[in-house]
């Protein structure tokens, strides 16, 4: 009698919502530079989860199919204090287990590294707080394990330094001492392509992707967790324009860009998220400008913008956030009247900072409209080629590595306007040939 009751009961169930057999299906991510202590996540009302490491997230309790998911941040870390912030934390449940949501903790920078290419070496300082003034850490500079560096960054959990050697055509990587800053080679090199000059990590810290220039491929790799090593993944290489100089992903994790110099375009790759393997999206190649080198996508995930550095202009595009195509904004692109050479957008989204090379040897500061146009609000003068531009993570300092000059200057950001100051003793010595500089 009993089993003819459930069979009853699940033959009524068909269809059902309210069903007490319903399915549910988990919502989870990856939680990346968490280094403080007591973040607390929230799925909509009543789901709690207290995460202590970084890595993999699931919250216990399902939720149902056709039911809406919203994670948010319900406690922030302490000692340190940080601010995490969610990404891709909102959907419907669509017969199917969520795992992309992705958490990023971040604070005040902490550690600057600045590779010179003629030096063969990395500069490492600490980072104040309060002024953003630069001081050498113990040891630095650290002679490079590649030959002619090229281009730093740090792993979103902020233990690892990759350095692209343009010269050895590989990667090497160094572990992060997280109290001193100071480096320590990790692990083995990484082979690359021929003329390798740039490098990215996904935000949820597994993949990474790196530009051969002289082969017009990128390279993909699985990184392995702890080790800071990674290997090569199916199918990579991958074919792209010629001459990639440069390349980053969304925020959301979903697209690699990259710029092509001689084509004068970027080239949009999907990222599967399962394995890291490249696809081309509908449409890519996208045109920009004559020696497209460097280009920044805002942190909302809807704008990007490229520097074309023969064609002295700044290509404005509106990003397709479901299917990464770029899409120019009426106007684009912008007049610079000089050689634009790096782009980084402003944490808060406001303003775009722009080196320029050649004679003018400055940095400008573009405020940023609803719909993508950039206008020009200020200019100040940096060291000789500044090849490289990076903001601190909460946006109060901007950094650039001067190429010719071999040192780094270093602004404070008024957050109203994004008009840059010069902060005290900028600029900061670095390495003969400071190329690319990288803020953990």
């Amino acid at each position: 009698m009993k089993t003819a009751t459930w069979i009853g009961i699940l033959a009524v169930c068909v269809g059902v919502s309210a069903c007490p057999f319903e399915a549910k299906y988990t919502v989870g991510g990856t939680v990346t530079g968490l280094r403080g202590a007591g973040l607390v996540l929230q799925n909509s009302s009543g789901r709690y989860l207290s995460v202590t490491a970084n890595g993999a997230f699931t919250f216990p309790t399902g939720v149902a199919n056709a039911n809406t998911y919203s994670v948010t941040v319900r406690t922030q870390p302490t000692n340190p204090t940080q601010t995490c912030s969610v990404v891709n934390g909102t959907g419907t449940i669509d017969k199917a287990a969520v795992t992309n949501v992705l958490v990023h903790c971040t604070q005040a920078g902490r550690f600057a590294y600045v590779v010179s290419q003629s030096s063969n070496s990395i500069s490492g300082f600490s980072i104040d707080a309060t002024t953003g003034a630069l001081t050498p850490i113990a040891g630095s500079p650290f002679a490079s394990v590649g030959t002619t560096p090229v281009a730093a960054m740090v792993d979103p959990d902020g233990a690892f330094l990759y350095v692209t050697n343009n010269g050895s055509a590989e990667v090497t990587v160094y572990a992060i001492d997280d109290t001193t800053g100071i480096l320590t080679p990790a692990a083995e090199a990484i082979a690359t392509g021929n003329a390798p000059i740039a490098a990215a990590i996904d935000p949820t810290d597994r993949y990474l992707y790196v530009a051969n220039s002289a082969d017009n491929t990128v390279s993909a790799f699985a990184i392995e967790s702890g080790t800071g090593f990674a290997t090569l993944i199916a199918g990579s290489p991958y074919l792209v324009g010629r001459d990639p100089v440069s390349l980053t992903i969304d925020p959301n994790g979903n697209f690699l860009y990259v710029t092509n110099f001689v084509d004068g375009s970027v080239s949009v790759l999907a990222i599967d998220s399962a394995s890291g393997e490249l696809t081309a999206v509908s449409g890519s190649p996208f045109s920009a400008g004559a020696g497209a080198v460097s280009i920044a996508v805002n942190p909302a995930d809807s704008l990007a913008y490229v520097a074309n550095q023969t064609g002295s202009s700044i290509s404005e595009f509106t990003v397709d956030s479901s299917t990464g195509a770029l899409t120019a904004v009426a106007g684009s692109p912008v007049s610079t009247g000089s050689s634009p050479q790096a782009l980084a957008v402003a944490p808060a989204g406001g303003f775009l900072y722009a080196t320029n090379v050649t004679s003018q040897n400055d940095i400008s500061t573009y405020s940023i409209a609803a719909g993508g146009a950039l206008t020009l609000s200020s200019t100040v003068g940096s060291g000789t080629e500044p090849l490289s531009i990076v903001a601190d993570p909460l946006g109060q300092f901007v950094y650039a590595a001067n190429n010719g000059s071999g040192n780094v200057s270093v602004f404070s950001v008024d957050a109203s306007t994004g008009t840059l100051t010069r902060v005290a003793g900028s600029p900061f010595a670095a390495g003969a040939g400071a190329r690319w500089i990288a803020i953990d």
